[in-house]
């Protein structure tokens, strides 16, 4: 049984679970209904090194770089309306092949054009990510979105990050205002 959390909280992924190497960041969301362009949400995947930061502009995962050269992280493509039941957008994630200098990987998600077309999370609903075991396809872990980011355009959901030998996920729920270019620059890449 999937375990729900609320912000903030933090929980082993790994631990407790021999042999679990291979998930999927499944996100998801709603867009309100009212008159207006189509909402275009993005996922995508930053691997981090301890300072917090991307090594290079490879270590950014997303709709242009759909794969990490190491094979650990992948986007499993853009859907451009975020229509239908379930995950929007995926991400496989290899943990036995995640490179010893990323420590975290971020998951995010950002509105496309969102300044261009007027749009923030405020008119986005049911937004949440969860991590399914992809052998099994048992959900693991869910974190369901629940605050009102009315003013943010990028957001980030939750973070994987190692401890020790172990990899624990932490539902962060962060918003920001200034989009994918905003996050790009707090990651530390142009």
């Amino acid at each position: 049984m999937a375990v729900n959390l609320q912000k903030g909280q933090k929980v082993d992924l790994t631990k407790g679970r021999p042999g679990l190497s291979k998930v999927i960041a499944g996100l998801g969301w709603d867009t309100n209904k009212f008159d207006g362009p189509d909402f275009d949400l993005d996922a995508s995947a930053f691997l981090l090194g301890e300072n917090g930061k991307c090594a290079s502009a490879d270590d950014f995962v997303f709709y242009n770089n759909l794969k990490h050269a190491s094979g650990s992280v992948e986007h499993l493509g853009d859907n451009l309306t975020g229509e239908g039941e379930g995950d929007d957008e995926q991400i496989k994630i290899d943990l036995s092949k995640v490179p010893a200098h990323v420590h975290k990987i971020a998951l995010t998600v950002t509105i496309h054009m969102a300044s261009e077309r007027n749009q923030n999370f405020g008119l986005v609903s049911n937004a949440f990510v969860r991590i399914v075991d992809e052998n099994s396809g048992a959900e693991l872990l869910r974190y369901d979105l629940s605050e009102d980011y009315s003013i943010e355009t990028a957001l980030v959901f939750a973070e994987l990050y190692r401890h020790g030998a172990e990899w624990k996920f932490a539902a962060v729920g962060q918003g920001f205002n200034d989009g994918l270019a905003g996050l790009v620059r707090l990651y530390g890449l142009e």
